[in-house]
Parts: C-alpha cells; sequence; structure tokens
C-alpha cells in the first residue's frame, strides 16, 4: 500500500493557461450558465469557443493535433470551466471520455481519421457503455455484435449517454461472444452516427447538467466495418476500466469546480449580506461554514493534481487515485453545494442565484463514470 508522498509542481506555463481559461469561464461561461439550464439547451456556442481557444485540444497529443499538455492541464481547464458551468465542463470532459478509448486500444488508422478532428473542435465524440439495466455491472449488457462477413452488425440500446444527439461518433460497447463472460466476450466499436439503422433516442429531463444531453441511443442491424474494432475482438471489458480509470479524473475535477464555484459565491454573498447590522461573515456559525467548505476544496484539489500526476507518467496505481479522488471530490462536491444554499437561506432555494443550480448539477457527481459505492469497491480491494 503507497501514501500520498510524491511530490508535484505546477508549470509555469500551466499556470497561465489556467488563467485564460477562468477569465473565458467568468466573461462568457457564467453569463450564459443559467439560461442554458433553464432552456436545457446545448450550448452550441460555448463549444465553439472551447474549440476556438483551443480547449478542446487538451485532451489529445500534438501528433493529434491537441495541445500534449497531459492529464494534470486538462482537469485544472475542467475545474476552471465548472466553477462557472457543471454542463458546459462536461463539454470538455466528453471530448476526453469519448476518445479515450481510441487513444489508449485504438488503430492508427482509427486515431489518424478521428482524433485530429476532435482535438480541433470540428468532432465530438460519445461513450456508450451503460445501459438500462447494466449500468454498474457491464456484464449484463445485453447490446450484441456478430460479424457478417467483413462487417459487424450491432442490435441493442443504450441509456444515460452524454452527448446523445450531438456526437458525431459513438464508442459503443457490445456482446461479441455470450459465453466468453464479460472479462473476454465484450468488444467495442466506433459507430458513426450517421450509420443507417442508428437512432440517438429519446433524451431524458434531468435534474441536473440540463444543458448536457444525456439520451439512450438504439442500435438496429447497425454495420460497422472491421477497421472500426478498437483494440482486439473480445477486449472491450479492458478498454472500458481502462477508460474510467482516467476519465474519472475529469468527473472528479468537475465536482470540485463546482464546489468551489459555490463556496466563492456564498464566501462572497457573505461577505454583503447583513443581518443584526452586520456582514453574515462576521458570525462565527458562517465564519465555521465556509472554512470547512474551503478545506475540503484545498483537499480533493491536492487528491485529484496528484493523481493526474499518477496518470500522465502511467503509474499502475491510477484506478486507485482516480477512485479516490472522484469519491472524494464528488461527495465534497454535494457536502459544499447544500452549505451554500444554507448560508443563502431563502435566496439559495431560488433560480435567480447560482447554488441553488450548482446543487442541481453537484448530484450526478456521485453517480456517473462509477457510482459512489463502486468507488469504494475498487478502493477497498487494492487493501486486501
Amino acid at each position: 500500500m503507497s501514501a500520498l508522498v510524491d511530490l508535484y509542481t505546477v508549470p509555469p506555463d500551466f499556470l497561465d493557461f489556467r488563467d485564460t481559461i477562468r477569465q473565458i469561464a467568468r466573461d462568457r461561461i457564467a453569463p450564459r450558465a443559467a439560461e442554458i439550464d433553464e432552456r436545457a439547451e446545448y450550448p452550441h456556442d460555448l463549444r465553439r469557443l472551447l474549440a476556438e481557444q483551443d480547449i478542446l485540444g487538451l485532451p489529445f497529443e500534438e501528433e493529434h493535433g491537441g495541445t500534449g499538455t497531459g492529464a494534470l492541464m486538462l482537469n485544472m481547464a475542467v475545474e476552471e470551466i465548472a466553477k462557472a458551468d457543471a454542463s458546459t465542463a462536461l463539454i470538455l470532459m466528453i471530448q476526453e471520455l469519448g476518445t479515450l478509448p481510441i487513444k489508449l486500444f485504438g488503430s492508427d488508422e482509427l486515431k489518424a481519421r478521428l482524433l485530429p478532428r476532435c482535438a480541433s473542435g470540428e468532432f465530438s465524440p460519445a461513450f456508450a457503455l451503460s445501459e438500462a439495466e447494466a449500468g454498474s455491472d457491464p456484464g449484463a449488457m445485453r447490446t450484441t455484435a456478430h460479424r457478417d462477413g467483413e462487417d459487424w452488425v450491432i442490435n441493442g440500446a443504450k441509456a444515460w449517454i452524454t452527448n446523445a444527439g450531438i456526437a458525431d461518433f459513438y464508442c459503443v460497447f457490445a456482446v461479441s461472444d455470450r459465453e466468453a463472460g464479460h472479462a473476454h466476450g465484450i468488444t467495442a466499436f466506433v459507430v458513426e452516427a450517421d450509420r443507417p439503422g442508428f437512432s440517438p433516442g429519446k433524451l431524458e429531463h434531468k435534474l441536473g447538467i440540463r444543458a448536457s444531453p444525456t439520451g439512450s441511443p438504439v442500435f438496429e442491424d447497425v454495420r460497422v466495418p472491421a477497421a472500426n474494432v478498437i483494440g482486439d475482438v473480445g477486449q472491450g471489458f479492458k478498454v472500458a476500466m481502462s477508460t474510467l480509470d482516467r476519465s474519472r479524473l475529469g468527473v472528479a475535477a468537475q465536482a470540485l469546480g463546482i464546489a468551489q464555484g459555490a463556496t466563492d459565491y456564498a464566501a462572497a454573498y457573505a461577505r454583503e449580506r447583513r443581518a443584526f447590522g452586520q456582514p453574515i461573515s462576521s458570525f462565527q456559525a458562517i465564519q465555521f461554514k465556509l472554512a470547512d467548505m474551503e478545506t475540503k476544496c484545498a483537499a480533493g484539489r491536492e487528491l485529484l493534481y496528484q493523481a493526474c500526476c499518477r496518470a500522465d507518467r502511467g503509474d499502475p496505481e491510477l484506478g486507485k487515485f482516480s477512485a479516490m479522488a472522484k469519491l472524494f471530490c464528488s461527495d465534497t462536491a454535494m457536502e459544499v453545494t447544500v452549505e451554500a444554499v444554507q448560508i443563502l437561506g431563502g435566496y439559495g432555494y431560488v433560480r435567480d442565484y447560482p447554488v441553488e443550480r450548482m446543487m442541481r448539477d453537484a448530484k450526478i457527481t456521485q453517480i456517473y463514470e462509477g457510482t459512489n459505492e463502486i468507488q469504494r469497491l475498487v478502493i477497498a480491494r487494492t487493501l486486501r
């Protein structure tokens, strides 16, 4: 069992880029957050903004047109955007999640065909693993793929898929050999959105992250060429788990951004709001709440940054540390946003103030890309 003893340094150019992203988030994204949440409207304008500023290139290596700056810089960016709006942060997060299977396991042809167009912002991907009866247990999936000549034919339906109806292609996981079991019987495929038989399905009406579409794609005799297989046939479970070990860092960063954004807003409100003739920030009850909120954000950031550095250097214990970062930051986001609403009192409960939205957005971070119950299992298994 290892301890968090490794030191890391954030390079100055990362801090400069972070500050640029922070200003963009404050000036361009935050003013749109309430509107796109209220309308449940995907912000195409903000996606173009992220592309124009090279932010959508953060998940990619230079050889594929990206920045080549790694997991730490990527998740610093996710955090800054999530402070302003969690749905917009998810645009950047899915840019990584939906391409990680290809980056980690795809053929050179798949990488050359798809990654540069994602790095530029031309293409948007999606990651299609979960199903209505197969969330935490991917081995229960019912979507199937069978070989037909040179092609594969996919049938089934997915659920809870981010970017449904927006994505240009989907990384889809399907059972290719039922007898082999989930460890060797699942295969991953690239399915382009314009393939006959594919439908993005119905969209969900959600509590939070309302400006990011979540849907249930349907596959009816969708044919894809063998060149669209990601990794080896039967390797899909490994592809999915290896992807999630890295992408959970994005959820941690999103949760941390929500928490820090709520803390900052509550602290500013407490300095201005007066009761009994003085700012409520002068009352110890409020001071202690804010102190705990800030401390939890700071602790989460250290755990996240440590995990990101492990990802960048290929640490074999990444799965454990990404699970801890996701677990801690998402629980912190829920705790902190509830306290932020409490500090604002009645104003915190209405949509005129952003902490109500932040509390709704925070909840999903405890659920997607592996529930926190699953994260605890992942961590516990490393301690046996």
